[in-house]
């Protein structure tokens, strides 16, 4: 098994995720490009300064703006959001392999009482009055209902009854997201919207099995390597120690991906063999790893597994939005800051949209790291493109850059 440096590592998996060199993916095109590529990318409502999903393209895809996802989702109908790590948005082109998804919805719908009615009724005022909300479904009322997918309604009291057959039809594949006003989102039959062939597209996994296998292999292609160990970029696949083993080594016989050591630790790491030619690259010095700086989405691919960033860069990143305010190190939404194949630092800014502002609240660089011209050319040329990504006309330092820790 082949072994490569910690450094190498590192300019692997940027390099695959295009956070390093020249821009990979440029303009709404290269948003779906990023996408197809990852398999899919986190959704989170939080808006501090831009949505999650908003926040993983603004890193990779040179000129992207928030409307051109808006429009991949909701105007081509590229990409969809429903789950898969959590709520997701991911390529419509992939709606087949989730079918047993829809299935698993519609089983466990099935058990709550009066829910079926519901639905019937839903799916036809729907057809008749085209999208709607929660608050314009005319469905009075509260029913016990929870989701099977994701953390929607509740298990030990009712739910409003709008909201929960809307979900449930929503996680049936019946409806799709039509639009969204802020967070409120509009439901609309799904026929109307995903091409004929998508919907009548057989799964082309065979079993669950091979489903479990393609997942697996698209979350090891969206984080670009990943190691044989328990790890949250696996979130939402059920697996065991020895499943995972087990796959992984099928994965491997059927030449779909390659076993890697990193100096220093034992877990053997696994690659796609579709980026081969680029691990040769890092490998022989020859890649594009000319420093950039980004500001790194909190649920990005990058950051799914956690303890890997701490093996790999020696970073110890938490989201704080959930830590009370007291205990808080950093910030409520602190962004790590990437600046080529390192983490130099953790920003904290929030968009003040009525003044057009990017307000600075916290800006923490990491031990050792150097202020030098470069790096402080690199952070106000990040500022100034993270402003108009905000749509604000500039941006206002709060405070005075501090060490981690400080």
């Amino acid at each position: 098994m082949e072994t490569i440096t910690g450094q190498q590592a590192r300019q692997f998996i940027l390099a695959v995720q295009g956070l390093t060199g020249a821009y990979k993916f440029t303009g709404k095109k290269g948003a779906y490009e990023y996408i197809r590529r990852a398999g899919c990318i986190q959704f989170d409502p939080v808006d501090v300064c831009g949505k999650n999903a908003e926040l993983t393209l603004q890193s990779r895809v040179k000129g992207f703006r928030k409307q051109m996802l808006e429009e991949l989702l909701y105007k081509d109908r590229l990409l969809v959001d429903y789950p898969d790590k959590e709520l997701c948005v991911w390529p419509t082109e992939d709606w087949p392999y989730f079918s047993s998804y829809r299935e698993r919805s519609r089983a466990a719908g099935a058990a709550f009482e009066g829910l079926e009615a519901l639905k019937e009724r839903a799916v036809r005022y729907i057809d008749e009055n085209g999208p709607v909300s929660s608050d314009s479904l005319p469905i009075e009322g509260e029913i016990f209902w929870h989701s099977s997918m994701h953390w929607s309604g509740n298990w030990h009291k009712n739910s409003p009854a709008a909201r929960s057959v809307l979900e449930q039809l929503y996680t049936d594949g019946e409806l799709v997201i039509h639009h969204k006003k802020g967070s409120r989102k509009f439901y609309d039959l799904a026929e109307k919207h995903l091409p004929p062939a998508v919907l009548a597209a057989e799964n082309p996994c065979r079993d669950e099995e091979s489903f479990l296998s393609w997942r697996l292999l698209r979350r090891i292609g969206a984080v670009g390597l990943l190691w044989d160990r328990n790890s949250t970029a696996l979130l939402g696949l059920d697996l065991n120690a020895e499943r995972r083993k087990a796959l992984l080594s099928a994965l491997a016989d059927a030449g779909e991906i390659r076993a890697v050591r990193v100096e220093g630790l034992k877990t053997p790491f696994y690659y796609r063999c579709t980026d081969e030619p680029l691990m040769r690259e890092v490998t022989a010095g020859s890649a594009d790893v000319k420093p950039r700086m980004s500001f790194i989405a909190p649920l990005d691919p990058l950051m799914w597994d956690k303890q890997l960033i701490l093996a790999l860069w020696d970073f110890r990143y938490s989201w704080e939005i959930y830590t009370p305010a007291a205990q808080r190190k950093y910030g409520y939404y602190t962004l790590p800051v990437l600046y080529g194949d390192r983490f130099v630092g953790r920003i904290e800014a929030a968009a003040d949209r009525k003044e057009k502002l990017l307000r600075v609240k916290g800006l923490w660089w990491e031990p050792g790291v150097r202020q030098t011209k470069k790096l402080t050319a690199g952070l106000e040329k990040t500022l100034k493109a993270f402003s108009r990504f905000n749509d604000c006309e500039g941006y206002v330092m709060q405070t005075e850059p501090l060490s981690a820790g400080s």
